[in-house]
């Protein structure tokens, strides 16, 4: 599968390394320039490519980058992307470390990836944005195994949510649906499952006992 990631920090790095590993053919790209991912591509083969180039005939398209750069993104991203494209979007909102102020999430309650969703122009698939760099290379597991984690995924494109869990499943983890992009705030910062190292049936309650309520540390 093609698969274009925009973002080569922690998560984008280590899906990079993963991704590559199983055989699919990654373009990487971040806002420095491919000259500065020459290491990466070494170690994994992945092609280097502008930002721009990034979503070209990708099937599936990992949107890896502080919530604060997404608007610097470039228009038409996902020109060339091959028909159907998932999206996946891992982003968190860290206003008082990182992001500063988003007024659409703060004052109209927008999700964190229905936020990104309006800034790209296109439905994404959160994912991946509770999950630590490193279990996506120490903690697959193969299927059935007592120990596999499960990830939640949230969106409304059951196509594209559909592709992203098998995606996620080959990986080496569970996936537990989390529903539509205006109830991803149940994996966001500070809920119960973000961060959460289970299985299926844990993810599966921790996202019930979430609540909508963003906590004062967790807001501008």
């Amino acid at each position: 599968m093609k698969i274009g990631i925009v973002g080569a920090g922690n998560i984008g790095g280590n899906l990079t390394r993963r991704l590559t590993a199983l055989g699919h053919d990654v373009r990487v790209a971040n806002s420095r320039g491919p000259h500065t991912l020459t290491a990466l591509a070494e170690e994994t083969g992945a092609t280097p490519v502008p930002v721009e180039e990034a979503a070209r005939g990708a099937e599936i398209v990992v949107v890896t980058v502080p919530m604060k750069a997404v608007p610097d993104l470039p228009s038409g991203l996902l020109d060339g992307a091959a028909e159907g494209v998932a999206v996946i979007d891992t982003g968190n909102y860290y206003p008082r470390e990182r992001d500063g102020r988003i007024a659409e999430i703060e004052d109209e309650g927008l999700t964190e990836s229905r936020w990104t969703e309006r800034r790209i122009g296109h439905p994404v698939i959160k994912a991946f944005n509770g999950t630590f760099a490193q279990d996506i290379l120490e903690r697959p597991r193969p299927a059935g195994a007592p120990d596999r984690m499960a990830l939640p995924v949230a969106g409304d494109d059951r196509a594209a949510k559909r592709k992203v869990m098998d995606l996620i499943d080959e990986l080496g983890f569970d996936t537990v649906d989390s529903g539509g992009l205006d109830e991803s705030w149940r994996q966001q910062p500070d809920t119960p499952v973000y961060g959460l190292r289970a299985g299926v049936a844990e993810v599966t309650g921790a996202l019930a006992a979430a609540s909508p309520d963003r906590k004062p540390a967790f807001r501008a």
